[in-house]
């Protein structure tokens, strides 16, 4: 690690020179210090009472030292050493490990977590801005999630489309069914004149069938004739079957057009939430990546600042040493070094949480860590002027179009919910056959028997038939319930048109705040190189008066702050040119409505396709 090297300068620094001897002695002078001490200071009295109030300042000052918790480390004797940073840090910043590879795109599963051994695994890829969005537009969670919503509304929509046609349908029952039931005369049927067959009397029966003598008979009932109480106990068994296709047609439905119409709507509206999402998409990784840029950046300018730290430092000891320079240079050094630290170490932080911040955009794997391999380059000045810009970002903007299409599918809804007032008119015909087979057994006679006549062991129907009408319906009273709903849509639809307005205006707001950042930064980057160059060189003639015993450490720090402070300034005046062109491009991006369609990621505007 860089900050475990000892005293390395800047490749801007130039090489020390040798000190030259201390300048001669001037003749003493009057101390201007005493003489701007007020008189009574001066006096015994006065400063007994400027010791006093030291004392008190350092008593406080011990105080406040005892309120601080205890260092978990002993001091540190060694001025030059540094102090090691956690592991976590160290390899969430180690450098890339090559290229990233086709296989480390590829997004985790939609409903996995990561394991323990993914997150452990830190593999360090780089890549460019280029690949970053390829990798974005083909495995972002929530692009995916609006693809998936287009496909839901082209379904819809065809749909809606089916109703212009009939449906057909087809039906078949069958069943199976067992019964026992018991039936018993409560009046002979022999007074009904039916004649001898259903007269209890009626039928002399010879004794003995097979002779041809003649026989004295015997009286017996009819055949049919049935007594009082008699019954019969039986078990029915049926099993029966029936189908056919049955046609439905709507004639006449004043509502369907306009649910198709909503439907296309509403496909539309998603489509254009697709387009718009791929803009906000390419703005999202184009800033999450110059963010990157900038922390790896920062990191190496604080790092070499460090690094110079521990050069002047080392400067200041050996000036003390030879007694050119006092204590306080060194302590001073320290205290710097000391702060120099804190900030590369947040600066590693940071690189560290813009790393995870690019790879959450582009839905890496878990154990896949993104660097940025793609230097610092300015975009150029935006091609438009505000005015031409403002007319570009308003043409076929598919935020707008989105809102639009959801305001005319609304008023389609509305045309529909209203159409159930009126009547509809439909077509049906259908046609069909059944088949029953019907058993009884198991008879049980008393009472003298009943029902001989009804009682077939075995018995099948079949047939079948068609029919063919139209039926007409007409709401004519629903307390007002339809009539509400389309006064609801209504109001829908005007709240669309005030949503219309206020993002019309936001994208005004956004552009007109982009383009003038861009000219501002522009602007500030040309300052801020200006303000390197001058640091520089004033950071190289104070680094020489030091070494000479021209000049103070004092005018060291500040130098070297200024200094680091116009690198800083620079970065930041070139990352924000870069960010507010992505922002200015997100407004007029063109991008395709229909997922299916490849995408194209464009850096920077062409005037060709986008230019009015």
């Amino acid at each position: 690690m860089a900050l475990l090297r000892r005293a390395l300068t800047l490749s801007l620094v130039c090489g020390t020179p040798a000190m030259a001897a201390p300048p001669p002695a001037a003749p003493l002078a009057p101390d201007p210090l005493s003489t701007a001490v007020p008189a009574p200071l001066t006096t015994p009295q006065g400063t007994e009472l400027l010791e006093r109030s030291w004392q008190k300042l350092d008593a406080e000052l011990r105080a406040l030292d005892q309120l601080l918790p205890a260092e978990p480390e002993p001091p540190v004797r060694d001025v030059l050493a540094t102090p090691e940073l956690p592991p976590n840090l160290l390899r969430a910043n180690q450098p890339a490990q090559g290229p990233i590879q086709p296989q480390q795109t590829a997004p985790a599963p939609p409903l996995d977590l990561p394991t323990p051994q993914q997150l452990a695994a830190g593999d360090v890829a780089s890549l460019s801005l280029e690949q970053a969005l390829a990798i974005a537009f083909a495995g972002s969670a929530s692009l995916q999630a609006q693809r998936e919503q287009v496909a839901a509304a082209l379904a819809s929509f065809q749909a809606a489309m089916g109703t212009y046609w009939p449906t057909i349908s087809a039906f078949a029952a069958g069943g199976y069914e067992r019964a026992r039931s018991t039936e018993t005369s409560l009046e002979p049927n022999d007074n009904l004149g039916f004649g001898p067959l259903f007269d209890g009397n009626g039928l002399l029966t010879p004794s003995n069938p097979s002779s041809t003598a003649p026989q004295q008979g015997i009286v017996t009932g009819g055949p049919f004739g049935v007594p009082e109480g008699g019954s019969v106990k039986a078990t029915s068994g049926s099993s029966s079957f029936e189908g056919g296709l049955q046609l439905n047609y709507a004639l006449l439905d004043f509502a369907r057009t306009p649910k198709v119409q909503a439907a296309r709507d509403r496909l539309e509206q998603q489509r254009n939430t697709y387009a718009n999402q791929l803009r906000s998409l390419q703005l999202q990784v184009s800033e999450a990546y110059y963010q990157l840029q900038q922390s790896e950046q920062l990191v190496r300018v604080y790092d070499a600042n460090v690094r110079n730290d521990l050069v002047i430092l080392q400067d200041s000891l050996d000036l003390k040493q030879a007694g050119l320079v006092p204590r306080l240079d060194v302590l001073r050094r320290r205290a710097i070094q000391a702060s120099d630290e804190e900030t590369l170490i947040q600066a590693l932080a940071d690189r560290a949480v813009a790393r995870r911040r690019l790879a959450v955009v582009l839905n890496l794997p878990p154990e896949v860590t993104p660097s940025a391999s793609d230097p610092i380059v300015v975009q150029p000045r935006w091609p438009l002027d505000l005015e031409q810009s403002l007319l570009a970002a308003y043409r076929g903007n598919p935020e707008l179009e989105a809102i639009l299409a959801t305001r005319s599918a609304l008023a389609r809804q509305k045309q529909a919910t209203a159409a159930g007032l009126l009547p509809k008119l439909s077509l049906f015909a259908n046609a069909g056959g059944s088949s029953n087979l019907s058993s009884l057994g198991n008879f049980e006679l008393g009472g003298g028997g009943c029902c001989g006549s009804t009682a077939l062991p075995l018995s099948s129907t079949n047939g079948w038939d068609w029919s063919v009408g139209l039926t007409m319906t007409w709401l004519l009273f629903d307390a007002g319930t339809t009539a509400g709903e389309a006064r609801a849509l209504a109001k829908r639809e005007a709240a669309a048109a005030q949503r219309y307005a206020a993002t019309r205006n936001d994208i005004r707001l956004r552009l007109e705040q982009a383009f003038f950042n861009h000219e501002a930064s522009l602007a500030k980057l040309s300052s801020a190189r200006r303000g390197v160059a001058a640091a520089l060189e004033a950071f190289r003639d104070v680094r020489l008066r030091y070494l000479t015993g021209l000049s103070s450490e004092l005018d060291v720090s500040i130098t070297q702050d200024r200094l680091i402070g116009s690198l800083v300034q620079r970065l930041n005046a070139t990352v924000n040119v870069n960010v507010t062109y992505a922002r200015l491009l997100k407004e007029l991006l063109p991008m395709p409505r229909d997922p299916d369609q490849p995408i194209q990621p464009q850096l920077q505007l062409q005037l060709s396709s986008s230019a009015p």
